[in-house]
């Protein structure tokens, strides 16, 4: 019997249906959305748009397929009938109700424009992530962290207790090479494969994009619009560079994550745990874990990740992630290493010297303790949402 482990984000997204007509859920395939809105709204009709003649029906007669639902419906998959959120505008218009339909959608830029055009002020955004690490170690004993990284945090491969390097294996041939059909034509299948495999190997750099053109054997433009089709489907994501004083000479371009570090791991070819502990780019890999969950803790509170960049000058002084929100910035480092060592606080002195309003900063290690160091907080992975909520409550990050 599958086991239903509760999101930190549910709450929030049945607080949002008690004020909006419309709340829509965009992530990754296989991310839990489904799951999340059936638990949260198990009196709600469930439509699933993949299933070909529930789509033919919605597309061919959407007033028809729409007057199902006098109670409103939670529609799965709203991107492969986007038409429809025009028909939903009119019903939500008509009848003053809140919590009307639940969409979710798995194609970012498709659902966001779709949403943007048809329902502004009527619809709350809410982005879902594979599981925080906060929900896995709530669930399940092995909290390790090369486990972690391993594992990554898609659903499936925790309450099915599945191998992840097959579960990767199937995820990458099931919904990334379909989805990318969908979004644009890939003409060479094989090609866009090394270049997803490129990509992950490059997970925490800076992003050249004529060296991976180079590697991969496409134009520039290829490049940035693959990827942007990752982008577009939860894949991975570019950090923007933090560069608010521009008297300084920083680096203008981004950093490649993924989304997760299960998949990534797959993607480099990492196909045991064994694998982890002496990979070269497992510092990259614990790097990306620690990114993503300050991004999961963000959007799984209702805020966006706008405010979340990278800083890196000339003279190569860096901090892993910049938090930007109300009025103080945040500089957060980030190691692998069980030791701390001073030469870790190098970067966050650096930017709290050159940075107006930085605050003395966070740093994320793989050890296990938490405790105050010349002003900078330190913690681990596993401690990071009771830190970041405890900055969150006393307003540095809001």
């Amino acid at each position: 019997m599958r086991k239903y482990i509760h999101r930190i984000s549910e709450p929030l997204l049945k607080d949002l249906a008690k004020k909006f007509p419309v709340v829509t859920i965009t992530g990754p395939r296989q991310s839990g959305k489904t799951t999340l809105c059936r638990m949260a709204f198990p009196q709600m009709a469930y439509v699933n748009l993949e299933e070909p003649d529930t789509r033919e029906f919605a597309l061919n007669d959407p007033r028809g397929f729409l007057a199902q639902f006098p109670r409103g419906a939670i529609l799965d998959e709203i991107h492969r009938v986007p038409d429809i959120v025009s028909y939903i505008q009119s019903i939500v218009d008509a009848f003053d109700f809140t919590g009307n339909f639940i969409l979710t959608g798995s194609h970012n830029l498709s659902v966001s424009n779709t949403v943007n055009q048809s329902l502004a002020g009527r619809t709350a955004l809410l982005t879902l992530l594979p599981f925080s690490l906060a929900e896995i170690s709530t669930n399940w004993a092995d909290s390790k962290t090369d486990n972690q990284i391993y594992m990554g945090g898609y659903p499936r491969i925790f309450d099915r207790d599945l191998n992840p390097t097959q579960a990767m294996s199937d995820y990458v041939a099931t919904y990334i090479e379909r989805d990318v059909r969908q979004l644009s034509m890939v003409q060479d299948l094989a090609v866009f494969q090394k270049f997803v495999r490129l990509c992950a190997g490059r997970t925490g750099q800076i992003i050249n994009y004529a060296r991976l053109s180079n590697d991969t054997g496409v134009a520039q433009p290829t490049v940035k619009k693959w990827l942007s089709l990752l982008e577009a489907s939860y894949i991975c994501f570019r950090l923007p560079p933090f560069f608010r004083n521009i008297s300084k000479r920083l680096v203008k371009s981004p950093k490649l994550y993924f989304y997760d570090t299960g998949l990534a791991a797959y993607l480099m070819g990492i196909n045991s745990i064994d694998q982890i502990p002496t990979h070269p780019l497992r510092g990259m890999l614990f790097e990306n874990m620690v990114v993503t969950e300050v991004m999961k803790f963000f959007f799984s509170n209702g805020q966006n990740s706008t405010g979340l960049t990278f800083y890196r000058d000339s003279n190569g002084n860096e901090v892993d992630l910049v938090i930007q929100q109300a009025a103080d910035i945040i500089p957060l480092e980030i190691k692998s290493a069980s030791t701390i060592n001073s030469v870790f606080f190098k970067g966050l002195k650096k930017f709290k010297s050159s940075t107006d309003r930085a605050t003395e900063g966070i740093l994320i290690y793989g050890g296990s303790e938490t405790k105050v160091q010349n002003g900078v907080q330190i913690s681990n992975p596993g401690s990071m949402t009771e830190l970041l909520d405890t900055f969150l409550k006393i307003g540095i990050v809001q």
